[in-house]
């Protein structure tokens, strides 16, 4: 029997058909399950070793992966002792005279429910409708290590040459990926010389191209918590000689935040934005428009006959995409020390906490910008109050490589070929902390940082949801610059 023929060209209308058949048949159902599972990251499942849901959806991503028996793929669950599991596989290379591994990430963790989700919905109830899959984690990103298979496959189906693949999917992502180091580290002689990195953990503009993160926002976060007493007294009593714990928090947060515009104050924490990402940044406002700032869920209400919405901090398209990928911005995400409103009588709180989350600039080392954030917030407190901050978690942001000839060109034909459109650039206000750890550990891979999460997807909130017709799309995408590695 004559051995099949080696092709070097991927068909793409062939591969966009198996992989819209994959995502049908068996990628659906099975993030399906997935959404059913409550495998919340560990910053927000403190037993999560106890409850074994990682394990779970890492066991059955592994089964599903081996159930496609992908030609030359071998695979291992990884648990370190105390530590979150990791996926990790492996594909042979077909492609002859190439030493150049392509990494593919995912994680499979997830944000805790939070409130608001549709009647008819839930984090944990799957919803398939009209071309959506709702539910918590499914495009972020639990859809990462199948799509990732079935770009192999699509390849494998039609006899083209790849070069050496290695999956690593991680469970730790939403906590700031603090395990993952150590699975490097371990891995690190098995990962090869990385030419390419496919994370598949950020957003899109539209769902009408393939689009390029240029840049992630680094973060820290960590509780801020203002103490004045040591339990609560009667307001009428004591009030206008205890201060109020929640003023002594308004003046310490005015140190870091000019209130009438959410500018922070510190120097330190800005960066001047790169001039290539600024000219990316021009040319994808006029790609995006008003969509920037329209696509949010904005709170409206009846104003004299006509609907009123809220506003946003910019209208201007340049400028909302800078401000939301390139500037620091502080968000308050949790608060500790108020009694539900139904109990809350007329006490003067002991003490008032809050969670901070501060998205730092790509070239901001998050770091140093935590000690800055702690002296700034503790030093001289008012009053004389207890004030402390203790940080969760943190990472550095990521500014791309100089992107090479082939990956430019391999990443427009892919999206001409699926989109009918150019690949677009973009920078996300989100974080992935592992693409500043493999770019400072590969500095000559290019990264082919994308994903699902476009307008309104949601991720994080209520009613997230995973655009499937897009996913389809962007997973014949990365099979054909997968086919293009020299």
């Amino acid at each position: 029997m004559n051995a099949p023929v080696a092709h070097a060209v991927l068909n793409a209308a062939q591969a966009l058909d198996q992989v819209s058949q994959a995502w049908d048949t068996t990628i659906v159902p099975s993030l399906q399950d997935y959404i059913r599972v409550p495998a919340k990251s560990p910053m927000f499942d403190a037993d999560w070793e106890s409850r074994g849901l990682l394990d779970s959806v890492v066991r059955s991503t592994a089964d599903w992966i081996e159930a496609q028996k992908v030609s030359g793929l071998t695979l291992e669950v990884i648990r370190l002792p105390g530590r979150t599991p990791v996926l990790f596989f492996e594909v042979a290379a077909t492609k002859a005279h190439t030493t150049q591994t392509v990494l593919m990430y995912g994680h499979l963790d997830k944000q805790p429910e939070f409130t608001g989700w549709r009647s008819d919905l839930g984090p944990w109830t799957p919803a398939y409708e009209n071309g959506k899959l709702y539910g918590r984690g499914g495009a972020d990103d639990g859809y990462a290590a199948y799509a990732a298979i079935a770009a192999i496959q699509a390849l494998k189906s039609q006899n083209v040459e790849h070069p050496r693949v290695v999956g690593l999917i991680e469970t730790c992502e939403e906590s700031g990926s603090y395990d993952l180091l150590h699975y490097i580290e371990v891995l690190k002689p098995r990962l090869g010389e990385v030419g390419l990195v496919v994370c598949l953990d950020s957003g899109a503009g539209n769902y009408d191209q393939l689009w390029l993160t240029s840049s992630l926002r680094g973060m820290a976060s960590g509780v801020l918590k203002v103490e004045i007493l040591t339990e609560g007294v009667h307001s009428g009593d004591a009030s206008g000689l205890v201060p109020s714990s929640f003023r002594i928090m308004r003046q310490v947060l005015d140190r870091l935040e000019d209130s009438a515009t959410g500018r922070l104050l510190p120097a330190s924490f800005h960066c001047e934005v790169p001039a290539q990402r600024l000219q990316q940044a021009q040319a994808t406002a006029a790609i995006l428009g008003d969509e920037l700032y329209k696509r949010f869920p904005w709170a409206h209400y009846d104003c004299g006959g006509a609907t009123a919405f809220a506003l946003p901090t910019t209208t201007d398209p340049l400028q909302a995409l800078l401000n939301r990928t390139w500037t620091p911005t502080l968000s308050v995400t949790g608060a500790d020390g108020f009694p539900e409103m139904k109990n809350a009588g007329n006490v003067l709180r002991p003490y008032t906490a809050f969670k901070l989350s501060l998205r730092l600039p790509p070239l901001v080392e998050a770091a140093t910008a935590v000690q800055q954030l702690k002296a700034l917030l503790e030093d001289n407190a008012p009053y004389q109050a207890r004030v402390t901050f203790e940080g969760l978690s943190s990472a550095t942001g990521w500014n791309a490589p100089d992107t090479a000839p082939w990956f430019e060109t391999a990443l427009n034909a892919a999206s001409q070929a699926h989109f009918g459109a150019p690949c677009g650039y973009i920078g996300q206000g989100g974080t992935i902390p592992l693409m500043n750890m493999l770019s400072l550990g590969f500095p000559k891979a290019q990264m082919m940082v994308c994903g699902v999460l476009g307008p309104k997807s949601n991720a994080h909130g209520p009613n997230e949801f995973l655009h499937v017709p897009y996913a389809k799309k962007l997973t014949a995408a990365v099979a054909q610059v997968i086919a293009l590695v020299p």
